[in-house]
């Protein structure tokens, strides 16, 4: 009877074993553990971090052997220390079927190395080795800016700074009237008119290469005036001993003149020879003319300079006005077609320089922090900061934080960890339920909002949710708003966010809190939070 109700009931045996109690700091401890139960019994063994203060480093692959109609079940965990002291091997739970079993505790002392300085050789610390910073494409930005500003100076100074070389037509302007005049005479000369009998053109050019010398040095209205006019001008003038033109000389031209004017209303048409002799007549002409004209006087000549060095001062003010109309307009236009195009605030920010807008295009810092590891992406590196823990908890309590802070666009990333020492009466470590777990997370999101009631923040708006991260991991999360004090009489509204995650001895805190009147901040915190994620093998131990 005995053995037949033995046979009814599933049998299950729990033992451990470990390789030694004294190991150096470094040194690994081989932990076994041990199961023999029932063939049809589920049996799991210890996952992750659960073996702390020493680390687990490696867990092999379970052992299993059969043993009539049961099996033999075993692990080794492969542990280490790296901290000299006397530490203790928490209980180990091992679920067989639905019913738990719990290992015992084990001391293990774990040595400092002694080193005999009198045989080891020591050396000096080496020195910093340089590390060539990671390459970026701002080389690349800063040499097509360079190419756009360099190819807009070379299009300013080929159309509007740089000296143009003279056309024939500009060179002829600028010779004296008398070089100007006999040069005209001598291409007269070189013309095919009187070869292809177009006298009337002939006359019409002769005509107007003396009126024209007659117009800039004896008359200003030479070329407007009828021949009649034009005579009795000039007879005027010489009567008047302002020009001193011979009287034989006056009546050439005239004769010209009017030959001129009947050619040009058809009522004459002279032979090749007497067109080139009125061609000889005005030429000598003009050379009574400019014999006959006094030279200027130093002080029509000074006043000659300062005319031509006024008007090249005029010029090149109208070539600056005009390079500072082309640049303003060249910004303005960049200014507003980039604006068109990625917003006119983000163009701004840009060539003013945002920090938050510098963080969220910047290169970004992926990092495990604490231990259990949190696994977070940030703008920048969180930085180590010590925190006090009261004397009458530094034996059951360590807290490992981890922060940025900017005071400019007020972001605040804070991430801690908080290992806990959590004894029953008989001294072993004691397994929280989920409503003490529950509990302790209400708790920290109350004492945290009761921290930024503390620091000044108002109109504290709370909410809370379930949180979970990408590979898998449950928490909790508040969230909300609330206005923050920059100074006595300036409050600006804010929010915050709070993940809470809790373990049998650990419990883990991402803070996030910034002030919303920014236009970049949001994205930064959702890049943030998608990128929130635990130690995977915590993970999958706490799903068990």
């Amino acid at each position: 009877m005995f053995f037949f109700l033995g046979s009814l009931f599933s049998f299950a045996q729990v033992s451990t074993e470990i390789d030694t109690t004294k190991i150096r700091v470094g040194e690994q401890i081989n932990y076994k553990i041990k199961v023999e139960a029932d063939s049809l019994a589920l049996v799991v063994f210890p996952e992750g971090q659960t073996f702390m203060p020493l680390e687990n480093v490696e867990a092999l692959k379970i052992d299993t052997t059969k043993r009539e109609a049961k099996f033999l079940l075993s692990r080794i965990y492969k542990l280490t220390q790296f901290d000299s002291g006397v530490y203790t091997i928490p209980r180990q739970k091992i679920i067989i079927g639905d019913q738990p079993f719990f290992t015992d505790s084990l001391k293990v002392d774990v040595n400092t190395i002694v080193v005999d300085t009198t045989k080891q050789k020591l050396y000096d610390i080496k020195p910093i080795i340089e590390v060539e910073e990671s390459g970026s494409d701002w080389w690349k930005w800063v040499l097509i800016v360079v190419l756009i500003i360099a190819a807009i100076a070379f299009l300013l100074y080929w159309f509007i700074w740089r000296k143009k070389p003279l056309t024939e037509a500009e060179e002829i302007a600028l010779l004296p009237p008398y070089d100007r005049a006999k040069l005209a005479l001598q291409k007269l000369d070189e013309s095919q008119f009187l070869l292809r009998s177009e006298v009337k053109e002939y006359y019409s050019e002769l005509t107007f290469i003396i009126r024209k010398y007659l117009d800039e040095k004896v008359y200003d209205r030479a070329l407007e005036s009828t021949t009649s006019e034009l005579i009795t001008r000039l007879n005027l003038l010489k009567d008047g001993n302002q020009i001193p033109l011979s009287k034989e000389t006056i009546l050439h031209i005239e004769s010209i003149l009017q030959r001129a004017d009947l050619v040009k209303f058809a009522k004459s048409a002279p032979d090749k020879a007497l067109a080139e002799m009125d061609k000889s007549t005005i030429d000598k002409a003009i050379d009574h003319v400019k014999v006959s004209l006094p030279e200027p006087s130093e002080e029509e000549k000074l006043l000659d300079q300062k005319y031509k060095e006024d008007q090249e001062l005029k010029k090149k003010r109208r070539k600056i006005w005009i390079t500072v109309g082309i640049s303003l307009f060249l910004v303005i236009a960049t200014f507003i077609g980039f604006g068109l195009k990625y917003g006119f605030g983000y163009v701004k920010d840009t060539i003013i320089g945002q920090e938050s807008k510098e963080l969220l295009e910047g290169n970004w810092v992926e990092s495990a922090y604490g231990f259990p590891p949190i696994f977070i992406e940030t703008p920048e590196v969180l930085k180590r900061e010590d925190v006090e823990v009261p004397e009458e908890y530094k034996d059951k309590i360590s807290t490992a934080l981890f922060r940025y802070l900017s005071e400019k666009s007020g972001l605040d990333v804070q991430v801690s960890t908080t290992a806990f020492k959590i004894t029953d009466a008989q001294g072993q470590p004691k397994e929280l339920t989920d409503d003490e777990k529950s509990q302790d997370l209400q708790k920290t999101s109350e004492t945290y909002l009761k921290q930024l009631e503390a620091q000044g923040a108002k109109d504290i708006i709370v909410k809370r949710e379930k949180f979970t991260t990408p590979n898998g991991a449950e928490g909790v999360k508040t969230y909300g708003t609330m206005n923050l004090a920059l100074s006595d009489d300036h409050m600006v509204p804010a929010k915050y966010n709070l993940f809470l995650f809790r373990s049998e001895s650990v419990r883990q805190q991402i803070i996030l809190s910034w002030r919303t009147d920014d236009n970049y901040i949001d994205d930064i915190i959702e890049r943030i939070v998608d990128s929130i994620e635990l130690n995977s093998e915590q993970v999958e131990e706490e799903k068990e």
